[in-house]
């Protein structure tokens, strides 16, 4: 595209000249997916230095409209996807009902001791073995969540053994007979802790949805799993039903 004039001694910086004028470009010429031209070539279309180029593609990052791709370039990104907490919500359900193929890769899987909110959530005594699997969730190949699983060990002998990804739900229900049923979720948003921001794909300065929930087996209403989830906020928009 041809050479673009900035308006000077305006009281806008340049930087936020040219991320507006790139949002716009964005929403009328270009479809998600899409790679943008390399900071180089938009550099010489705006007449700045690449410096400045990188702070109004970084605006635009933690606007949720672009994403930056180690090694291949900086893209437009999709609208969020719902992703609907009800009752029984099921990561892999939900998102091939948005016609998403759903991925489960287990980062790791132990037992630890029950301590502080996990005891109180699981209704368990301090110190209670439970069994912890981190899993990273992916839609189309694109990470969207990392989860913390806490589940009681007595209560899922051999899990560990069994679940090496999928729906985790699915398998206690055809291995143990419970029906899961979730009664709480609290969110809030913060920016990645520990390696979350790795794992995700993101940088560390863009916030994740963090949620907390406990799940209960609906025979008994005795709770089973107490689950941490980070959702990536730019890929992701939570929606709550009764």
């Amino acid at each position: 595209m041809s050479l673009i004039a900035l308006r000077k001694n305006t009281g806008e910086a340049i930087y936020s000249q040219i991320a507006g004028l790139l949002r716009e470009e964005i929403s009328r010429f270009r479809s998600p997916g899409e790679c943008l031209p390399s900071e180089k070539d938009l550099a010489a279309r705006f007449a700045v230095n690449r410096h400045t180029v990188r702070r109004a593609i970084e605006g635009l990052m933690a606007a949720g409209i672009l994403e930056r791709r180690h090694g291949k370039g900086t893209y437009v990104l999709e609208a969020p996807a719902d992703f609907v907490i009800a009752r029984g919500t099921r990561f892999t359900e939900a998102f091939e009902s948005l016609g998403k193929a759903a991925a489960t890769r287990v980062q790791s899987k132990q037992v630890v001791p029950a301590r502080n909110g996990i005891a109180d959530r699981l209704k368990v005594a301090e110190s209670t073995p439970v069994l912890w699997i981190e899993s990273l969730r992916l839609a189309d190949g694109r990470p969207v969540c990392v989860t913390s699983h806490f589940l009681p060990q007595a209560k899922f002998p051999g899990l560990l053994e069994l679940y090496n990804g999928g729906s985790l739900h699915a398998l206690v229900m055809a291995s143990f007979g419970v029906s899961p049923r979730r009664t709480e979720s609290l969110v809030s948003a913060m920016l990645p802790q520990g390696d979350d921001a790795v794992l995700l794909e993101m940088a560390r300065n863009q916030p994740v949805l963090r949620v907390k929930s406990v799940n209960v087996d609906d025979s008994s209403s005795i709770p089973f799993e107490y689950s941490l989830t980070r959702f990536r906020a730019d890929r992701i928009q939570l929606r709550f039903n009764p």
